[in-house]
């Protein structure tokens, strides 16, 4: 019967095996960078908007007709404000866009790491960890004091 029983349970662990700490962490760290490029690109594109907006309001006090110049690709070209203008304002709600569509991806790698973090149990750190050392002794004890899974990692 003994042998019967651990067959039965070798059998269903037969497939995939949880990853190491090590996979665990790279993974974790990978996704963290994966956020944090999102965050950078968005501050880029915020930069680039405030930009826009004092170039608009300052060409909306200036005469239409007066010429200005636009960097158009690596090369400046003559326009007049009227010609510029309407372009600038499409590109500052262009750029609203992507930043909005960044923000929108962020929250979800936030949440894709929470989740993460919580299902490896992975803690910061100089986290607090008073909650973390709590889970950490329930899960020794219910594991036989054996660390399994990449369970406990710690990332710096």
């Amino acid at each position: 019967m003994a042998a019967n029983s651990s067959n039965s349970t070798s059998g269903k662990s037969g497939g995939k095996q949880p990853p190491s700490a090590e996979q665990v962490v790279a993974t974790f760290q990978r996704m963290r960078q994966e956020q944090r490029s999102m965050a950078s690109k968005a501050a880029e594109f915020e930069m680039e908007i405030n930009e826009h907006s004092l170039v608009i309001d300052t060409l909306k006090e200036v005469d239409p007709s007066r010429k200005c110049f636009r960097l158009v690709g690596g090369v400046l070209v003559e326009r007049t404000v009227k010609e510029v203008l309407p372009a600038l304002e499409n590109n500052k709600e262009q750029i609203s866009k992507i930043v909005e569509s960044l923000s929108t991806q962020m929250q979800t790698k936030g949440r894709e790491l929470t989740e993460y973090r919580e299902r490896y149990n992975i803690r910061l750190v100089g986290e607090d960890d008073k909650q973390g050392k709590a889970d950490a002794s329930q899960a020794k004890e219910s594991e036989g004091g054996g660390s399994k899974g990449g369970a406990g990692v710690l990332v710096s």
